[in-house]
């Protein structure tokens, strides 16, 4: 059956060939998610939901193999995950690193070490930092991700920041009138852009913020391709007005596009209110990003 242009109904939910398109394009452009990742990123955009408002992953992964089955996608080899969703209870180490007592201009203490967290040990030490010291704690995120650890060397090795990205938001009006989509140029090309869904810093070292930015930014387009097989072209973030200026990001060379209206990240019905209000920012990685996101050249 050709689902790019027929429906399919599962589950008593229509699914419409617009949504069979991006149940395509997520599995196609995202290699590197396992099923329970793929399942959980189309939940998100497709807003597929029980009463409660957990995501209908299971349900979702059946949907997938059934479209497997009928020659539609090519799902990843099945693995064994761990059967709760992304929250997860973090157990703080006794052995987790205190706040940095480091002070002084950055110039000090360069240059910065980045590392891509790859491993068991750098996974645990980046997620209970998160979990001790971020506001929101430490959530994984669901879809394609990143994290990165840094690091100073002098006077001598220690953890100064944590920086995650993450799959983009559905929709945000500022960012979306800023490059010229319209809905369907954005379902083609959402995923060249991607979204710094934390940034944590650990010691009052002037300047470090906005250094530590540059620095994983130049690092973020080739381990991004090689993770994912898709080339970012742009990253976004949103800023808590209410706890911060975001002059980090003004510093690193981030543009601010406005303020979001308080509708949540994935809300693709337009329905949702209420939501905090964010300061949107964005970082071209490429020349011509807007054009690149418009007309994919």
């Amino acid at each position: 059956m050709d689902t790019t242009t027929q429906q399919q109904k599962f589950c008593d939910r229509q699914f419409t060939a617009e949504e069979i398109s991006i149940i395509r394009e997520v599995v196609q452009t995202c290699k590197g998610l396992s099923r329970f990742e793929l399942a959980h990123t189309v939940c998100e955009l497709l807003d597929w939901k029980r009463p409660t408002g957990k995501l209908k992953a299971r349900e979702c992964r059946d949907l997938l193999e059934r479209l497997e089955n009928q020659g539609e996608i090519k799902l990843p080899k099945k693995k064994e995950t761990k059967s709760k969703g992304s929250k997860q209870r973090i157990v703080i180490s006794e052995t987790v690193q205190p706040l940095s007592v480091l002070s002084g201009r950055v110039d000090a203490f360069l240059p910065l070490r980045v590392e891509l967290v790859e491993n068991k040990e750098q996974r645990r030490l980046f997620s209970e930092l998160m979990e001790r010291y971020h506001y929101l704690g430490y959530k994984m995120p669901y879809g394609a991700r990143l994290q990165y650890l840094v690091y100073v060397d002098q006077p001598r090795c220690e953890v100064v920041g944590c920086v995650q990205f993450s799959s983009p938001a559905w929709w945000i009006k500022v960012r979306d009138d800023w490059i010229g989509w319209d809905d369907e140029r954005r379902k083609l090309r959402l995923q060249h852009v991607v979204n710094n869904s934390r940034f944590l810093v650990l010691a009052r070292i002037e300047n470090l913020a906005s250094k530590m930015l540059s620095d994983v930014m130049r690092h973020l387009p080739g381990d991004w391709l090689k993770q994912y097989a898709v080339e970012p072209w742009l990253v976004e973030t949103m800023v808590d007005q209410q706890r911060f200026h975001g002059g980090c990001y003004r510093a690193a060379n981030f543009l601010v596009l406005g303020q979001t209206t308080g509708r949540g990240r994935m809300d693709r019905s337009h329905q949702r209110q209420g939501g905090e209000i964010k300061t949107v920012l964005v970082y071209p990685l490429v020349k011509h990003a807007k054009r690149k996101l418009v007309e994919g050249r």
